[in-house]
Parts: C-alpha cells; sequence; structure tokens
C-alpha cells in the first residue's frame, strides 16, 4: 500500500487550487463538497468559478499563484493543465507546508483524490493508487446504486443519537443496537414516517435494547471452503462479520481472515501432520471460556466442519456446557480440486458412489476397504495422502488396482499458488517426492486433468509407467 487512506478533518480549513480550467472544475465539484474554506487562483477563471465566487462558495483571485498565497493550507491543487506551471506552484506549496495533488502527475503528487460515494456523513474512498482509475469508477458505480440515498438521513440522525446511546455498554449490546437501528428499524421508520419518525423510533429501540436480556454466548462452527474467499457463502461472511472471537485453523488463507472485524479477536489453533498440534481440549475449552462471557464465536475450520474436521468432538464438548451452537457448511477441498482439473466426482457408468477418505487418523497411515478401492472405475477424494503416499500405493497394487490408474494431486486447491500433479499408481510416490508439495494437498484416486484444461498451472509430469 503506497497511499494511506485517512479522512483529513477540513471544517473551517483552508485549501488552495491554482487554476481555472476543465481540471480545475472537476476538482472543485468534488471540494465545494467539504466545509473547508477554498481559495482559487487563476487568472482566466471558467464561467462556473466566477459563479461560485459569487455565491461565495469559494474566495476568486483574479491572478496567477505567488508567494505567501498558499501559507496555512492544509491541501494545494496544482490545476493549471501546464507543466511548468504546476511545477512553480507546487513548489511554492511545499515551501509553505501545504500538502500538494498536482492534476494527472502522481509521481510528483504527495497524496491523490479518491473516487468517493457521497451519502454524507457516509462517505466511501476509493483508490488505486492511480493505476486503474476506470476501475475506481466501475466500483463507484456499483456501491452508488447499493447504497440508498436515505442512507445519509439516517446516518445524520443516528449521529445526534450517539450520547443517548452510551447508556449501553460498550461493545456487543450497542452493536447490536446500532445494527437494529440502520438495517431494521431506521429504514423502514423512515419510509413510513419520515426524518421524524426514525427519530421517534430510537427512543423506542433505546429502551427495548436497555431492557433486553443480555445475549448468550454462541459458537458457530464455519466452513471457510479451500482458501479462495470468493467460494465462501454469505452465511459464513455474515458470522466473520459479526463474530467478536474467531478460532480458526492454520489453514485458513490469510485472504479470509481478512474479512474478519477489526475488533474481533482472533486465536489460531492449528493441527499440523505429525507436526506442532493445539489440543483438542484445550480448543473446546477456548470455545466454552469465550462463549461463557455472552461472545459470539466462529470456530472457523478449513473446507467443511463436517469433513475431517473433529465436529463431532467439539459439540459433545458444546452440549456438556450447554453452549448453544450451530454448523455452516462450506465446500470441501474435494469438490474444488475436482473442478480445478474439469472432473466430475462421479460420472455415469464409471463410479455411481465417491469415497471420502483420509490418508492417516490418530493411529498413523488409515486402513481402509483396499480390494473395494482397488476396483477398476473406483473414484475417491483422499485428505492428508502426502505422507501417505506410498502406503497408500503399496496397499492398492497388493490388491490388484491397475498400475496405470490416474491419480491427481492438487495442492492448494482454488487459491492462487494452486499447483496439479497429475500421476499414476506406479509412479505415485515418486512423482510427489520429486514435486515437494509444501501446502495442503488432496489426491483424487481414479480422475485425471480434463485434456481441454490446458491453463491448469502444472507440476512438470513425470513418466508413467509400470
Amino acid at each position: 500500500m503506497k497511499h494511506f487512506p485517512i479522512f483529513l478533518a477540513m471544517e473551517g480549513q483552508k485549501l488552495v487550487l491554482s487554476g481555472g480550467g476543465d481540471a480545475a472544475l472537476a476538482k472543485l465539484r468534488l471540494l465545494l463538497k467539504t466545509e473547508a474554506r477554498i481559495e482559487v487562483f487563476t487568472a482566466d477563471p471558467a464561467p462556473e468559478i466566477v459563479t461560485w465566487a459569487g455565491e461565495d462558495r469559494l474566495d476568486l483571485t483574479a491572478r496567477a499563484l505567488q508567494p505567501g498565497d498558499v501559507a496555512g493550507a492544509v491541501l494545494f491543487y496544482a490545476a493549471d493543465e501546464d507543466a511548468r506551471e504546476d511545477a512553480r506552484t507546487s513548489a511554492i506549496a511545499r515551501a509553505e507546508g501545504a500538502l500538494v495533488n498536482i492534476v494527472d502527475n502522481l509521481a510528483d503528487s504527495q497524496f491523490i483524490t479518491p473516487a468517493i460515494v457521497d451519502r454524507d456523513p457516509v462517505t466511501v474512498a476509493i483508490g488505486t493508487e492511480g493505476a486503474a482509475p476506470v476501475l475506481a469508477r466501475a466500483i463507484k458505480r456499483d456501491l452508488e446504486e447499493r447504497l440508498p440515498v436515505t442512507l445519509g438521513a439516517l446516518t445524520r440522525i443516528g449521529k445526534r443519537f450517539r450520547r443517548a446511546a452510551e447508556g449501553l455498554p460498550f461493545g456487543r449490546k450497542r452493536r447490536d443496537f446500532w445494527a437494529d437501528y440502520y438495517f431494521t428499524t431506521g429504514p423502514r421508520a423512515l419510509a413510513e414516517d419520515g426524518p421524524q419518525g426514525a427519530e421517534e423510533a430510537l427512543n423506542t429501540l433505546l429502551d427495548t435494547h436497555l431492557n433486553a436480556a443480555p445475549r448468550a454466548g454462541h459458537v458457530a462452527l464455519v466452513g471457510a471452503g479451500p482458501g479462495d474467499p470468493e467460494l465462501l457463502t454469505l452465511k459464513a461472511r455474515r458470522a466473520l462479520d459479526e463474530a467478536d472471537v474467531i478460532i480458526h485453523d492454520r489453514l485458513i488463507a490469510p485472504e479470509i481472515l481478512e474479512l474478519a472485524r477489526r475488533e474481533a479477536t482472533l486465536i489460531d489453533v492449528g493441527k499440523e501432520g505429525f507436526g506442532p498440534s493445539t489440543d483438542q481440549t484445550r480448543i473446546a475449552a477456548l470455545m466454552i471460556r469465550h462463549a461463557r462471557t455472552g461472545a459470539q464465536i466462529v470456530r472457523l475450520k478449513s473446507g467443511d466442519p463436517a469433513i475431517y474436521g473433529r465436529l463431532d468432538e467439539e459439540l459433545t464438548a458444546l452440549d456438556a456446557a450447554g453452549v448453544g451452537w450451530s454448523i455452516i457448511p462450506g465446500l470441501t477441498a474435494a469438490s474444488a480440486a475436482a473442478a480445478s482439473i474439469g472432473q466430475s466426482l462421479t460420472q455415469r457408468g464409471r463410479n455411481s458412489s465417491l469415497r471420502i477418505l483420509t490418508g492417516h487418523d490418530t493411529k498413523g497411515f488409515a486402513e481402509q476397504d483396499w480390494a473395494a478401492l482397488a476396483r477398476p472405475g473406483t473414484a475417491a477424494a483422499i485428505y492428508m495422502a502426502k505422507r501417505g503416499a506410498r502406503f497408500l500405493q503399496g496397499r492398492l497394487l497388493m490388491h490388484g488396482a491397475s498400475p496405470q490408474t490416474p491419480v491427481t494431486i492438487v495442492e492448494n486447491a482454488s487459491r492462487a499458488d494452486q499447483t496439479v500433479l497429475q500421476s499414476c499408481l506406479a509412479t505415485l510416490a515418486a512423482d510427489l517426492d520429486r514435486a515437494e508439495m509444501s501446502g495442503p494437498a488432496i489426491l483424487l484416486y481414479g480422475l485425471a486433468p480434463r485434456a481441454a484444461l490446458a491453463e491448469i498451472p502444472q507440476v512438470p509430469e513425470a513418466a508413467h509407467g509400470p
């Protein structure tokens, strides 16, 4: 991030602009929305600037900027559309202590002006560091359509009421009150009875929340999917946004944790096969301890919480402690991996069932029904199989599986660094050793990448053979 976004207090501040043409007009239309004192210097002002000066919306000096004109200003805009003149005026502004923006000159500017969605006092600023103004405008257009024009009125009413709302305890109880007002009670009252109705509704709503019983702690066991934030369900995203505490697995993508509220407490309880792990009893104790404070907790698990996620153990502990819970399913890695190679996990005429297996369990490498797996046409998604690949390979070959059975390993399924290794049972262990995969991987037994998907990023394929 080369430009740090902030909201600068402008009420009563001096702001200076040099220029009187189209570039100056574009900036002034935005700057006039602020409560700053705007001073414009130009020998050739556009008619609109003269009109604004006549309406006392800005001060116009009909000459070029001179030393001393920018003294005391917080911001300066060089908008003369002439490189030499912009360099001259910006040098004056820097010397006199103002932050400088030179229109259409990102390299020499000290700040940039974002695209803005104005629902005063709600303001959304969108910046691309000058790299893609068209993209910023597209995002602005999308947000303009999404945010109702009444949002500003509701916010102004709510702002006047903030002191009264301080009677509610800081934290969850106060957040619930404002969420109720802005998303339910306020819009309904404003639509039915106008601003006065929305203001009156606040008093009734405050009494309701002041007298409400404390909200019970709750644990939502949430599937985070295979890693791509866009594969999160809408329900999972809402849970993350509402959570006071997020207890998450090691494999949760950082981009997903970024969706949590900044005030939320994040606790890493990662487990690693054959490596450091957080004890399951400690995970349960953490959930119970935070729930007893009334916190809303998200237990965030990779993929789907019901597939190799120790879900039953955690639910048993929560039930024993009398803590309420809910389950929010997620997209499991097998689905994402199959999609990445363009294959169906089931197919008429090939396999009418799909086996979901683990490569190892609490006792070590997991034993399976090897004879059934070795039958032609069998398809299986095998989790946590990298370390047990040689064991898996040996057992299947011993029970009569064809050495040419296709096996595809997908590492970091759905993520930007996803890789695909195409192999077969005969060379599986050796291919995996050469690939040196370090990320989470799922093994798709009996499935090969669809030939048409040439764009799949792949680890170089090893020579197949018995």
